[in-house]
């Protein structure tokens, strides 16, 4: 967890005027990524006011208010909001630019950072992709991204991708008002508990597609599985890419004390920590298989083809023998042996016969044929 610097200013939430009106200034290089179209136009998918656990719904304008005069949070939930809209909800809610920037154009690693009385956290998500049949273009995983704003009087959560809906999620958390009691960092546990079981999930999956390949590649019969083996790789990467670099935010949360998070909570962010450590063992053990497959399906594939080899040079071998014989009897010379008998004609074709099925018997008996 990193620290903003000294020179920082330190101010209450909800003070906007210190806040700059734009993001850091960038260098010329490419352009960001288009963001993707809404499907509507307001970028808050649900907002509340959670009071001893129980929730109150007001507008988003007032919420925050609302909570600091109850004594409350508020848990503001965004959807792929424009730099525009989160810029002047972080102006509203006193939130560090640097992570608002990071907020609006996504494609960060998993990471927790410190922002004064603040923490922001990226969480990557992951969900697992149905096909009927694992191709070498099959798209396995999709990914996607949560990022978590968490202050002493709120929580905003930010999502990006189209899967990984969080409402579920927030009507299961309702039902626990004992944990909501725990304030803001109950919602990121809950959030960070939620991402990391579709981890297990999705790492189940992928374990069978894996099962598949592993079936297909040491099966009698010849088949080429080294593009699946290559895209099933592929595709583990990502889910690679949003697992272990959980580990150290996890860690974070668990082992250095926070204000923001009671200690009643850490042992609920233990228990998080513990799968995400299993799924990063599965997820490693399944790249390790696959590329262990790649190399058995590479070795059979040039085992095969060193059997085809051998077969075109035993066919060769016996093709080249009566081509010999019947070349040497096609000389134009006047003085050869038997070119005068009437048996010779037949007695070459014999000679001819008798040798490929020498070298045919010859051959199979060395497993070439």
């Amino acid at each position: 967890m990193t620290d903003t610097d000294s020179t920082t200013s330190r101010r209450t939430p909800g003070t906007p005027a210190e806040l700059p009106q734009t993001l850091r200034p960038r260098p010329a290089g490419a352009p960001r990524e288009k963001q993707p179209e809404r499907d509507t136009d307001d970028p808050v998918v649900d907002c509340a006011v959670y009071v001893q656990g129980e929730r109150l719904d007001v507008a988003p304008s007032e919420a925050l208010q609302v909570a600091r005069d109850r004594g409350g949070f508020v848990w503001l939930g965004l959807y792929e909001p424009s730099e525009a809209e989160l810029t002047a909800i972080g102006e509203h809610y006193g939130l560090h630019p640097l992570a608002v920037e990071d907020a609006v154009y996504a494609h960060q690693r998993p990471k927790l950072e410190r922002y004064d009385e603040a923490m922001f956290m990226v969480l990557k998500t992951a969900s697992y992709v149905e096909h009927d049949q694992l191709t070498a273009t099959s798209e396995v995983l999709i990914t996607g991204e949560i990022m978590v704003f968490i202050g002493r009087d709120h929580v905003i959560t930010v999502r990006h991708g189209t899967h990984g809906e969080l409402g579920q999620l927030r009507t299961q958390l309702e039902e626990q008002p004992d944990l909501l009691c725990n304030g803001p960092s109950a919602v990121l546990y809950a959030i960070a508990d939620h991402v990391v079981d579709d981890f297990l999930e999705v790492a189940g999956e992928v374990e069978q597609d894996v099962e598949e390949v592993e079936t297909s590649v040491f099966s009698p019969s010849r088949t080429d599985d080294s593009g699946r083996i290559y895209q099933l790789k592929r595709e583990l990467m990502q889910l690679r890419r949003a697992v272990l670099p959980l580990e150290l935010p996890l860690s974070t949360l668990v082992d250095r004390p926070n204000e923001l998070v009671p200690e009643a909570m850490r042992s609920y962010f233990r228990d998080v920590q513990d799968h995400a450590l299993r799924v990063r063992d599965q997820v490693t053990g399944l790249d390790e298989l696959l590329t262990s497959i790649l190399q058995a399906s590479l070795a059979r594939t040039s085992l095969a083809d060193n059997e085809d080899m051998r077969k075109i040079s035993a066919w060769a071998g016996i093709i080249a023998l009566p081509t010999a014989i019947a070349g040497i009897y096609g000389m134009n010379f006047v003085y050869m042996p038997e070119l005068d008998e009437r048996w010779a004609y037949p007695a070459a074709l014999l000679l001819m016969l008798f040798a490929c099925l020498a070298l045919h018997r010859g051959f199979k008996r060395t497993g070439w044929l």
